[in-house]
């Protein structure tokens, strides 16, 4: 006898706010105790340990917010997706809210698998706005980029100039600055408390070749060596990032995982803190 077909959602979620500073571990573990809130009938191993059959999409590093990410779980039954969204919700702290919920086909590969590359809004610190756009020049006209890697104890160059699908100086960060500090990287707050810098908005690609935003900011930062950085050395440092879509292709047209719910059918997301 065969065995019966698999039930499995997509849920598609936000991270925003305070809560950026909470890994994806615990991530996961705060989306664990909301679906037992809400009592979704989640399907679990076989073993000495059962665990909840929970997939995520590419992690997101600790201080990183987004409005598009991504979990799969596996149900025992189906339950009432169009009410999901918003219970789960009310069931997460703020700055996590479930935008979506959808059935996902029979046979549906994982997201780990689909996922072709990511769109990025990442904050410059350390130069001016012209000293970023001409390293962001430099960037795109480089025939190459080498970046050294250590992996597992070794040290490997690699030409990650593939990884680069699109950049574009969008102009100064967008927001009201705060007074705090730097969130990814701590570093205090100048010009009396506030933070400033360049907003870049890039797509950077998560197949053959990938590269992550602290890795480009660690590149854009080599070309800026030489221009009126602060920096010493013309380094340029990360601030506010924030992962807008995860995109994915198939029969050659691109999409996300799971569309963002337009204002009509849209459940009231709350405000991070």
């Amino acid at each position: 006898m065969s065995p019966p077909p698999k039930l499995r959602l997509r849920i598609r979620f936000t991270k925003a706010g305070k809560i950026r500073f909470v890994s994806h571990r615990d991530v996961a573990r705060l989306f664990e105790r909301a679906m037992r809130i809400v009592r979704l009938p989640v399907a679990y191993s076989e073993g000495f340990s059962p665990r909840p059959k929970l997939s995520f999409g590419l992690a997101l590093s600790v201080g990183h917010e987004s409005d598009a990410e991504y979990l799969d779980v596996e149900v025992t039954e189906m339950p009432d997706v169009e009410t999901m969204a918003a219970a789960l919700s009310d069931a997460l702290p703020d700055g996590l809210s479930v935008e979506s919920v959808v059935v996902l086909e029979q046979g549906a590969a994982s997201l780990q698998q689909v996922i072709t590359s990511c769109t990025w809004r990442i904050e410059v610190l350390g130069a001016p706005t012209d000293s970023v756009a001409a390293a962001v020049a430099a960037a795109l006209d480089a025939p190459e980029l080498l970046l050294e890697r250590v992996r597992k104890g070794k040290t490997a160059v690699a030409d990650v100039r593939p990884a680069i699908l699109a950049l574009r100086v969008a102009g100064p960060f967008g927001g009201t600055p705060t007074k705090e500090g730097t969130p990814a990287t701590g570093v205090p707050a100048g010009d009396g408390g506030l933070q400033h810098g360049t907003e870049l908005e890039v797509e950077l690609s998560n197949e053959n070749t990938s590269l992550r935003p602290s890795e480009l900011i660690e590149v854009l930062g080599r070309l800026a060596a030489g221009s009126d950085a602060t920096e010493p050395d013309g380094g340029l440092l990360e601030g506010r990032v924030r992962r807008t879509h995860q995109w994915i292709e198939v029969d050659g047209i691109r999409s996300e995982p799971v569309s963002r719910p337009d204002a009509s059918t849209r459940h009231e997301l709350r405000r991070a803190s």
